[in-house]
């Protein structure tokens, strides 16, 4: 009996005249996930459907874990929508199955097909029963719930359902521009973004020697993680340095966590426009860090005009936490190497920070020159899933 795997698009539903444009998407991230495997893919408005070769499953499910706009994926058994045949081919399957309750869940969705879905139901359900001694029926819990997919051209015969990413399919709502610490919080908020049918790029600022080559390292690890649900992110690494350096040199030590923060969404902003990004997505917390108050957000904010995007604003600590080690980032950001952020912070960085000082503490240094600067020397590293790369490998 043939198997394929049939997906099902669950939100993507909703879209209505746009349906078209993020089933083709989605299935184009598939067909580009697999291009390594030999597969078949169809699609259809309601479900896309993968022939495989059976050694190389268990690789194929693994890849389409990964890929945004999936809502539930099953393996079927794909046979023609004759009666005889299926009440023949679901006798065969269930007699491999070791269980004592069953249920037949029928979906006629092709209404040609001559017997109504509860009516079919009943049917095979009083056949299995009358061929598979020592079982029962259980509407309710049943060891094995067997369902009969009857659709145009086929039919598709199931047990197991698995849970997609959801979301929709990458690529489907643009281009962001994600700031990429090693902490914990920004790759969460990356992988949620790319959830929402967003591609990133991402950038991370260093400060060598404050900053170690670990630091960076780690950061193209997590870059590397959230590559699984994408093709390919660039990383820009933007030298922050002499930046930083003369903001704790000219700037009140409360102070310098803020002006920093207004330093880089300055430098987020012109390195997203120029990648055509059409926002900014962070790490950011409410209240979790000083410059994170609704304050010092509004504040750091007013440095730019760009959508700022903060999944997990709302979040505690440990909600993200979770999703952390859901995704395999936790573990990286854990790695005991500072960033920028961390490595300066002041005994008490202030936590109501006023716009007017601000403005003020600004002017005491050529900011705008060490901006330029530091753009033209940013190095970008296109992270992929297929091939380890290095910082080097761009220098």
């Amino acid at each position: 009996m043939d198997r394929v795997i049939m997906i099902k698009y669950g939100e993507l539903t909703t879209k209505k005249g746009n349906r078209k444009f993020f089933v083709n998407t989605l299935y184009s991230n598939i067909k580009n996930k697999l291009k390594n495997l030999n597969v078949n893919i169809h699609k259809d408005i309601s479900r896309m459907y993968i022939e495989f070769n059976d050694q190389e499953l268990e690789e194929v499910l693994g890849i389409i874990n990964n890929i945004f706009g999936i809502h539930e994926y099953v393996v079927a058994y794909k046979i023609a929508s004759d009666v005889e045949n299926i009440k023949e081919k679901v006798l065969a399957i269930m007699k491999t199955l070791s269980f004592k309750t069953f249920k037949i869940e029928t979906k006629r969705s092709d209404k040609r097909f001559p017997i109504p879905s509860l009516d079919f139901s009943r049917q095979l359900g009083g056949l299995i029963l009358k061929n598979i001694d020592g079982i029962k029926v259980d509407v309710h819990n049943p060891d094995i719930l067997l369902n009969v997919e009857i659709r145009e051209y086929y039919t598709y015969i199931y047990t197991n359902e698995y849970c997609g990413l959801g979301g929709y399919p990458n690529g489907t709502l643009g281009k962001g521009m994600l700031m990429l610490s090693g902490g914990i919080d920004s790759p969460v908020s990356g992988y949620l973004t790319l959830k929402r049918g967003v591609r990133l790029d991402c950038i991370y600022f260093e400060a060598i020697p404050h900053t170690s080559i670990e630091a960076r390292n780690k950061v193209i690890a997590l870059t590397k993680k959230l590559a699984q649900y994408t093709d390919s992110i660039n990383l820009h690494v933007v030298p922050f340095t002499e930046i930083q350096e003369a903001i704790y040199r000219e700037i009140e030590e409360d102070y310098c966590i803020t002006i920093m923060r207004r330093m880089m969404y300055r430098i987020t902003e012109r390195l997203a426009k120029k990648n055509k990004c059409t926002i900014i997505a962070n790490g950011e917390s409410i209240g979790q860090v000083a410059s994170q108050t609704l304050t010092s957000m509004a504040v750091i904010n007013e440095v730019t005009n760009m959508p700022v995007i903060r999944p997990v604003a709302c979040l505690d600590k440990l909600e993200i936490i979770d999703i952390a080690k859901k995704i395999d980032t936790y573990d990286i950001s854990i790695l005991p190497f500072e960033d920028c952020c961390t490595v300066f912070v002041p005994k008490h960085p202030v936590i109501n920070p006023r716009l007017d000082l601000c403005i003020e503490y600004e002017k005491r240094f050529d900011y705008a020159s060490m901006i330029d600067k530091a753009i033209n020397e940013t190095n970008t590293l296109v992270i992929t899933d297929e091939k380890d790369k290095t910082f080097e490998d761009v220098l």
